[in-house]
């Protein structure tokens, strides 16, 4: 399969499947319970991938791959609790916020250029944010949905971290940092609120954790495949995904506010992915032009 398109489709629908999952389950297993079946499980099958493909571990940057995997691990617990106390839509369009903050790491850590327009969209992204945390009708609701939001900043951290740890290191020992940190966070807090899971729950543990890895093949085939923004905005799609799943299993409809929020913020982060993959494609521009009037 070659089309990026479709592969980005697939990723999207199979990770919206894992949300799924993860909400289901999480009706009886507590998120970090969660986030150590899929962590321990993904972490035995990258290493097996590792063995396979003959990835030795590295002995330079460790503390940074632990950064990276810290980073991820604190990710998965924020989104998994996030999706097991509201809307399955409401999680996935906050979760999208993560490309606005990546921008603004990579811009702050990485010394990455940021066009100015882009200072005039982060609003959108801020009026949308505040409509889906909701804080002015006060509850619980609106602490769950700032984890989400936790979430979101959590992974713009982690690929900010990926996208400097993918100069020195090999994919697979990037993921193992991740799922290994995972793995180990998962136990001091789960400790005290551990449920053993029943036959039926153990087996939705376990597909969460091969879906996961499998949507993540489909998503790093879809970036070699196609152009990086195409696949970004392809991937809104799982918005539908999960909103479809969440009407389905949970009868959750999406009100006013979840619906304007959503569209400024995926409006937001359309119009940001465009203009940094056009300020990129000038900057690469530029450099072609400058070394071939040296040469």
């Amino acid at each position: 399969m070659k089309n990026g398109v479709i592969l980005a489709i697939l990723s999207s629908f199979v990770f919206s499947i894992m949300n799924a999952l993860v909400k289901t389950v999480s009706l009886n297993i507590p998120a970090a319970e969660v986030m150590f079946f899929r962590s321990i499980i993904g972490t035995a099958i990258i290493f097996v991938m590792m063995r396979q493909s003959k990835v030795a571990f590295s002995k330079k940057g460790v503390r940074m791959l632990f950064v990276r995997g810290l980073l991820g691990a604190l990710y998965l617990y924020a989104y998994f609790y996030a999706i097991s106390k509201i809307p399955l839509a409401d999680a996935s369009i906050i979760a999208h916020l993560s490309t606005i903050f990546a921008i603004i790491l990579s811009a702050a850590f990485l010394k990455e250029k940021v066009s100015k327009s882009t200072f005039y969209i982060l609003p959108l992204v801020f009026v949308g944010a505040i409509l889906l945390v909701k804080p002015f009708h006060y509850s619980s609701y609106s602490v769950y949905a700032l984890a989400g939001v936790l979430s979101a900043l959590f992974a713009a951290g982690a690929a900010a971290s990926i996208r400097y740890l993918s100069k020195l290191h090999h994919s697979y020992e990037i993921v193992f940092y991740f799922l290994a940190t995972g793995t180990i966070l998962s136990i001091p807090l789960m400790w005290n609120s551990f449920v053993i899971p029943t036959p039926l729950e153990f087996f939705y543990l376990a597909c969460i954790g091969v879906v996961s890895l499998l949507g993540q093949i489909f998503l790093t085939r879809a970036f070699t495949h196609e152009n990086i923004v195409v696949v970004e905005v392809t991937r809104y799609i799982g918005i539908v995904f999960n909103a479809l799943w969440g009407f389905l299993f949970w009868t959750e409809v999406p009100d006013a506010y979840t619906i304007i929020g959503g569209t400024l913020i995926i409006a937001a982060c359309i119009m940001l992915s465009i203009k940094k993959r056009k300020l990129d494609t000038g900057n690469s521009g530029l450099a072609k032009g400058y070394i071939k009037k040296i040469n």
